[in-house]
């Protein structure tokens, strides 16, 4: 069997990174996994880059409707309407299977999943496959119906940008041989409720990693390595580079949390590691003394980080996942999140971090301050974190999931018997 996954990029971004190690997981398994992309970051040859002069032009080209919207949010909204040239590319690679992951940027053009002649598998990253070109809706939920008078757009007309690109989805997407796959049940719900995908078949399958990458590492050393105190306790907020100024990532709730255990008189105790962000991306001054350790670019790198912290906090409103989480739990490190969205399905309340109530400040703080307070039960949230990990997170698990979705596809693709031999004995 021969798969081909399609995505923006290959290592760049969490969902470039959840692609790739879907792609690699797959190739341990023994099946023979190819990636498209339009921009190639890594040396791997299985990975083949999209070159052509349309395909430079897109990123650059594709947001230029959104200029008709001076007042808009400045969230990502992708109407992805300039032409590509993946159709004959994907053609003479010859897949059995395409698995499309994030496309946005300017890289696959909305009408050509319907010059694919492939069964497709499409996996969810965020919102946009079935929203009017946002990412996340965050209050709204035009998608259930017809996208129209766009809020991130600031729309006020039935028909505008967000209602022109659903409805080329409506039209390009109505017969194609697609299935989806979310990471998480709350992103699937939100896929089941949407009025493009509603008659289609979701099914739910976590995102995997490489545990023997991520494991934990002694925390001493790790701190040593990185140039962290030894003695403190440490909260760790991770994201990609910008998500400090991102609301959706909720660094400012994180912020107010630290101030209400300030106010409790811990800042002596525990200080904040941020790492995706460095101090001149967007300036802050909480109570708690801030170490900020950039981006990193590869997974050992990100391991230590994890493996030096106490707890992670993850306070993001809106997540169709959340990797940042699953890395920390397989690091042996108790996470924090607010009981919503994707991150529900990552951490156990009390188990293996808390659930904090979405999205009381106050409650993410005593969650903070529950994982950290009491030295014996911390122990036993750090190994069932590990345990957590390796029971739902495992990259072989997540790679069989997906060969026995495609196996299943692909056998109902093929003609019957009897539709082979009519099409043989025709003249």
């Amino acid at each position: 069997m021969k798969i081909l996954h399609l995505s923006t990029s290959d290592i760049e971004g969490g969902a470039a990174r959840a692609a790739y190690r879907l792609h690699q997981g797959l190739q341990t398994i023994g099946v023979e996994s190819q990636m498209l992309v339009r921009a190639k970051s890594s040396v791997d040859t299985t990975v083949i880059a999209e070159k052509t002069v349309i395909t430079k032009l897109g990123p650059p080209l594709g947001g230029l409707p959104l200029q008709l919207y001076s007042d808009r949010d400045r969230t990502s909204f992708s109407p992805q309407w300039f032409p590509d040239a993946l159709a004959p590319k994907v053609a003479q690679l010859n897949p059995d299977v395409i698995n499309l992951h994030w496309v946005c940027n300017g890289y696959l053009q909305i009408e050509t999943l319907a010059k694919l002649n492939k069964p497709l598998v499409w996996i969810l990253h965020d919102m946009w496959a079935f929203t009017g070109g946002c990412h996340y809706s965050e209050e709204c939920d035009r998608y259930t119906s017809s996208c129209s008078a766009c809020p991130q757009l600031k729309s006020q007309r039935n028909w505008d940008l967000s209602s022109w690109v659903w409805q080329r989805k409506a039209r390009a997407w109505k017969n194609l041989n697609l299935t989806i796959v979310s990471p998480s049940i709350w992103l699937a719900e939100c896929a089941k409720s949407s009025a493009l995908f509603k008659d289609l078949r979701v099914e739910v399958i976590p995102h995997g990693l490489d545990l023997e990458k991520y494991k934990p590492i002694e925390r001493q050393v790790a701190r040593e390595l990185l140039h962290l105190p030894q003695n403190k306790q440490l909260v760790l907020f991770g994201a990609q580079s910008g998500a400090t100024s991102d609301k959706r990532k909720g660094f400012h709730l994180l912020q107010s949390a630290l101030q209400h255990l300030s106010e409790r008189g811990c800042q002596d105790n525990i200080e904040l590691v941020v790492v995706g962000a460095s101090r001149s991306e967007n300036p802050v001054d909480p109570s708690f003394k801030t170490h900020y350790l950039g981006r990193f670019h590869d997974d050992i790198s990100l391991a230590l980080v994890y493996s030096a912290a106490d707890v992670m906090v993850v306070p993001s409103m809106q997540e169709a996942f959340g990797q940042t989480a699953s890395e920390s739990l397989a690091c042996g490190t108790p996470v924090v999140v607010f009981g919503a969205t994707g991150l529900k399905d990552i951490v156990d309340h009390q188990q293996n971090g808390y659930l904090a109530q979405p999205f009381e400040i106050e409650d993410l703080a005593q969650g903070i301050a529950w994982v950290l307070e009491d030295k014996e039960r911390y122990q036993k949230l750090c190994d069932r974190a590990r345990k957590k990990a390796e029971k739902e997170f495992a990259l072989e698990l997540q790679a069989y999931r997906y060969l026995s979705l495609y196996t299943e596809i692909q056998e109902k693709s093929r003609p019957s018997s009897c539709q082979r031999l009519y099409e043989f004995t025709q003249p």
